[in-house]
């Protein structure tokens, strides 16, 4: 009898069946009874957990990149044999369509709060969501940013498709990476006071205390100077910008306006000429890739760090 326990035992995990996990994704706990099969992640930096994990063929698909971003080489080449399904936000149909039964995404990452595209209204089409940790600001309290939101979100990817083990061990690599740099980078007495440039001429579209640059800056050596801003990602005013003064600017790169044509905005708008940052030319380029949620954000940090430290 005992034997016979065993034999199935092992034809269980030969199978590669996974026992009920449930993970928790912002308020709400998800039960997966066996990975998901057809899943599909909407933005560059969650499709990047996705394959990061080795999850490709757990995939039918992506949405939400080409809409707004170009794929770098590295990219391309992970979503090679992937169809992009919608350019932007896809629609419930979308996702009905392609047989979806999971969808990884966040609010304001595909999804909006009371739009077509929600937890709820996936449900009853058998689609089960896992929502962005950074992203649930949105919809709720959450502490502080920190890289604990992105370590958070691959370690839950890995428990819903059953390579826990794959997760916990990249996530221990990232942080002794870090770490290690961390323990050798020379800083100043105080930290650099910072401010993010995502977008936006009238009103810029900034980083605030739960967006993912935030935790960044701070892995880096510097601050946020929107830090008691109590947003995620969201538009302020140039006013405060100046009263700020910020010592560095980061850029995020994407869409129809260059990194470098934000540069020349701040540098030529004489209303921005006293921000210490912009009198001594000091800004940082981190591709949105970088600067959201992902597997690039250890590098990230470095390239921050050494623009704001380095000679």
């Amino acid at each position: 009898m005992k034997r016979l326990a065993l034999s199935l035992a092992t034809i269980f995990l030969s199978t590669g069946a996974m026992a009920e996990t449930t993970v928790q994704s912002c308020d709400r706990e998800v039960t997966f009874d066996a990975p998901p099969k057809a899943a599909i992640s909407n933005d560059v930096n969650l499709t990047e957990m996705m394959l990061v994990l080795g999850l490709r063929d757990h995939m039918v698909g992506y949405t939400g990149i080409s809409g707004w971003k170009t794929l770098d080489e590295e990219m391309r080449k992970g979503v090679a044999e992937l169809p992009e399904l919608s350019a932007k936000y896809p629609t419930k149909e979308v996702l009905i369509g392609a047989d979806a039964d999971f969808y990884f995404a966040g609010w304001n990452y595909g999804m909006k709060v009371g739009g077509e595209v929600t937890p709820e209204t996936l449900e009853p089409f058998g689609i089960k969501v896992y929502e962005l940790t950074e992203s649930c600001v949105h919809i709720g309290d959450k502490p502080k940013v920190s890289m604990a939101d992105m370590y958070n979100d691959l370690i839950n990817l890995g428990k819903i498709f059953g390579v826990e083990d794959t997760a916990l061990d990249l996530v221990a690599g990232y942080k002794a990476d870090l770490e290690i740099y961390k323990s050798t980078l020379k800083t100043g007495d105080k930290p650099l006071r910072v401010f993010v440039y995502d977008s936006g001429e009238d009103r810029p579209f900034t980083a605030g205390r739960y967006a993912m640059p935030t935790a960044l800056i701070e892995a880096a050596g510097g601050v946020n100077v929107l830090d008691d801003f109590e947003k995620s990602w969201a538009k302020i005013d140039w006013e405060t910008v100046v009263e700020k003064d910020p010592e560095f600017v980061v850029i995020v790169n994407y869409g129809n306006v260059t990194a470098e044509q934000k540069r020349e905005f701040m540098k030529q708008n004489p209303a921005l000429a006293n921000i210490d940052a912009v009198k001594n030319d000091r800004f940082v380029t981190l591709e949105y890739v970088e600067a959201t949620p992902g597997p690039r954000n250890i590098k990230a940090v470095k390239k921050l760090a050494e623009a704001f430290w380095g000679e």
